[in-house]
């Protein structure tokens, strides 16, 4: 079970929100549970990427499958060779049955968030704009011939899973933090993260990843910090995109995404706009 949600009341620091999570007790979606318990019996006839494709939307479920493997890893005695950076690759690595009997007991973010409709509608929010993240970045990769067209995607998933924990663990300062922006439209969320949690959640995901031992490549790609690299931009125009889109096309700020992203897919403006627009089903 996760230990009990905080009221109001943070910790005073990073090591403080660090300790608050333990990637073995996280909650994963409740579909998640319903894929795999429906695949369980059936474990034989399961592989890799059939499992990948019921349950890789999870951005929980692949937090906690990369760091249990990065655990395994290193509690190998001889080293291997490279890194484990896609839930594929991950669970390739692990073994279906190892994994089935690794994640036997899982808990729901529906019982975790039972009785707080409004912090569950809060966490979905996040959940949807990280899903809408994913397909953009991978359909940006697509585009650029990446090679790297998995790892990228499940950057872009897991780009605002510290959002996410808060929304489970500390429900109550998520929706405090979420109406001081709605009242206040222009205050930055970084501002309103240090007023609030005493930390920026860039700060706290990064710690975090650290921390669990996932793939360098990942953590480098997720972080916030602007870059040149092509494959950080494609991760991060996806992730603004998603964002200034959420609530419909005609944010101010779109314009500038779009010549940005038409800028990394070498494409004109109105082709881009088709393109993202196509992306996004409509």
């Amino acid at each position: 079970m996760l230990p009990p949600q905080l009221a109001t009341l943070p910790p005073v620091d990073l090591a403080g929100w660090v300790a608050q999570f333990d990637i073995r007790t996280l909650p994963v979606l409740d579909d998640t549970v319903d894929q795999l318990d429906a695949l369980r019996p059936h474990e034989d006839d399961v592989d890799a990427h059939g499992l990948v494709e019921a349950v890789g939307t999870d951005p929980l479920l692949t937090l906690k499958v990369l760091a249990h493997v990065a655990e395994v890893r290193r509690q190998r005695v001889r080293a291997v060779d490279g890194e484990v950076e896609t839930l594929t690759e991950a669970l390739v690595m692990l073994g279906i049955p190892p994994f089935f009997r690794a994640f036997e007991q899982l808990q729901t973010v529906g019982a975790c968030l039972a009785g707080q409709p409004e912090a569950l509608r809060g966490f979905e929010r996040v959940l949807r704009r990280s899903h809408r993240a994913s397909r953009f970045a991978v359909a940006f990769a697509v585009h650029r011939m990446d090679h790297d067209v998995a790892v990228l995607g499940e950057a872009a998933l897991l780009h605002d899973f510290a959002e996410l924990l808060v929304w489970l663990r500390a429900p109550a300062l998520a929706l405090y933090m979420a109406r001081l922006q709605a009242a206040d439209p222009a205050l930055r969320s970084a501002e309103v993260q240090r007023r609030v949690l005493h930390v920026e959640l860039a700060e706290l995901q990064h710690a975090l990843m650290q921390r669990w031992g996932l793939p360098r490549l990942l953590v480098d790609i997720t972080d916030h910090h602007p870059a040149e690299n092509s494959q950080v931009r494609n991760v991060q125009l996806a992730i603004r995109l998603a964002r200034h889109s959420a609530a419909g096309w005609d944010n101010a700020a779109l314009p500038d995404d779009i010549a940005d992203i038409a800028r990394l897919l070498n494409m004109g403006v109105d082709p881009t706009w088709r393109l993202v627009r196509d992306i996004d089903g409509g």
